[in-house]
C-alpha cells in the first residue's frame, strides 16, 4: 500500500481507537452539561514546539460531531511559540470536553517527536547529512511517528521489516559474516524485484 494512502487509513483507524479507549460507550460527566450549550476553546502551547497531529485532531472531532468547527492558526511542521494559540474550536460544549483529552494526547505525543527531530536536524544543518528515523516507535503509532519525523525535517528510513534491508550485528553473525549477509541481501533483492514485476504484469 502506498505510504500516503496507508497514512490516511491509519489516521482514521487511530482516531477510532483513541475514542474507543477514552470515551467507550459514552462520556458520563459530559452529560451534566446541557445538550444544546455551545462553547469555544483555544488550544495554547505551553512551550515552543513543532506542531504535529492536526489530521488526527480533525478526524477525532469529525467522528464525535460534525458540527464542531476547527480553525488552525498553524500547520503541521510550523514552529509555534510558548503561549501561542494554534487552534480554535467551536461547537457543542459536551463534544469539546469529550474530545479534549484524546486530541491533546495525540498533539502532545506527535509534536514532541517532531520537536525533538527538529532539534537534531538543526544541529546537523549545513553538513550534508540527512537525519533518518528508526522503527523504535510507540506500539501502534508507527506511521504517526514516522509522519512526525518528517514534520520535524527528518526523513523516513523504512516503515517495517518488509520495505528495506537493515543488516545489523545479529544478521551478520547468523549469516556467517558481513560479506555473506550482503550477498544474501542482493540475491533476495533481485528475487523481490522480479516478483514485483511479475505481479504488475
Amino acid at each position: 500500500m502506498h505510504y500516503q494512502s496507508a497514512l490516511a487509513e491509519e489516521i482514521r483507524a487511530s482516531a477510532a481507537r483513541l475514542l474507543a479507549e477514552d470515551v467507550g460507550p459514552g462520556d458520563i460527566t459530559a452529560q451534566l452539561i446541557p445538550e444544546h450549550q455551545w462553547a469555544s476553546a483555544d488550544v495554547i502551547s505551553r512551550d515552543a514546539a513543532i506542531l504535529c497531529g492536526a489530521p488526527w485532531v480533525d478526524e477525532l472531532f469529525r467522528r464525535l460531531d460534525s458540527r464542531v468547527s476547527l480553525t488552525w492558526h498553524a500547520a503541521d511542521g510550523d514552529k509555534i511559540e510558548a503561549g501561542q494559540c494554534f487552534l480554535t474550536l467551536e461547537g457543542p460544549a459536551r463534544v469539546l470536553l469529550t474530545g479534549e483529552r484524546a486530541a491533546l494526547n495525540v498533539l502532545q505525543t506527535l509534536s514532541a517527536t517532531a520537536t525533538a527531530t527538529r532539534a537534531y536536524v538543526d544541529l546537523i544543518e549545513g553538513t550534508g547529512v540527512r537525519l533518518l528515523d528508526t522503527r523504535k516507535t510507540l506500539p501502534g503509532m508507527r506511521l504517526a511517528q514516522k509522519y512526525a519525523v518528517t514534520c520535524g525535517g527528518g526523513h523516513n528510513h523504512r516503515i517495517g521489516l518488509w520495505d528495506a534491508f537493515l543488516i545489523k550485528e545479529n544478521h551478520i553473525a547468523a549469516c556467517g559474516g558481513i560479506q555473506a549477509a550482503v550477498a544474501q541481501a542482493r540475491k533476495a533483492s533481485q528475487r523481490l524485484a522480479c516478483g514485483s514485476r511479475g505481479r504488475n504484469l
